[in-house]
């Protein structure tokens, strides 16, 4: 599989290469957002793209915005520590995932195999007893439809979207924001999530406590 990767940090991308290569992936290297658009302009070779926010001549987030997203190809942005303003930037435009610096080869492998996985699998997502059909956005426990809003839904495919991986409580909050226009607080959230909790009667979404939420797939 050839991933495009545009990082302008060569020990990093050094790093990489050795890793991807040893697990059948080959890194087609961009350090700049114009030599990223004019490769992507040439060819249209890469399967997987992994994109640092912060370049050197640019946004990485504007790039995917204007070249990348409408390809409909999956990407991983790799982002700074606080840089969690634009982490929700990045998944409000289409992108798949992200992971923070510094990061673990093995962990950055792992979450592409497991995109690379759903992309080839239906649109159903289960969890134990409860699961999540994106096409007809509904919640099924048992194969019979869980009543819930229309909001409740977007937050449990959000979770389910996001398996394995904490969702912070502020991008929850953006979201709640991006989908009602409404502003909510905290205790909000906390409200919201206890009242899907009741209605699927079943405890797949943890609490990451001063964190978020997260669903296990295991």
């Amino acid at each position: 599989m050839n991933i495009l990767m545009v990082e302008d940090n060569e020990s990093i991308v050094k790093g990489l290469v050795y890793m991807f290569n040893k697990n059948g992936m080959e890194i087609i290297h961009k350090s700049t957002v114009d030599s990223a658009i004019d490769y992507i302009g040439e060819k249209r070779d890469f399967e997987f793209v992994i994109l640092d926010v912060g370049l050197p001549d640019g946004d990485g987030i504007t790039l995917f915005k204007e070249y990348i997203c409408d390809l409909d190809i999956p990407t991983i942005f790799l982002t700074a520590n606080d840089d969690e303003e634009s982490i929700v930037r990045a998944l409000d435009y289409g992108a798949w995932d992200y992971i923070t610096k510094p990061f673990s080869t093995k962990e950055l492998i792992a979450r592409i195999n497991r995109i690379i996985r759903r992309t080839k699998k239906t649109e159903i997502i289960t969890v134990g007893d409860i699961s999540y059909d994106s096409d007809k956005m509904v919640v099924l426990k048992n194969g019979k439809e869980v009543e819930l809003t229309s909001l409740e839904l977007k937050i449990v495919g959000l979770m389910f979207f996001n398996i394995d991986k904490v969702v912070n409580r502020n991008i929850i909050l953006d979201k709640i924001w991006e989908w009602t226009g409404n502003y909510v607080d905290d205790h909000t959230v906390t409200v919201y999530f206890k009242r899907i909790r009741q209605k699927l009667d079943t405890d797949i979404i943890k609490t990451v406590k001063g964190v978020g939420y997260r669903i296990d797939k295991e």
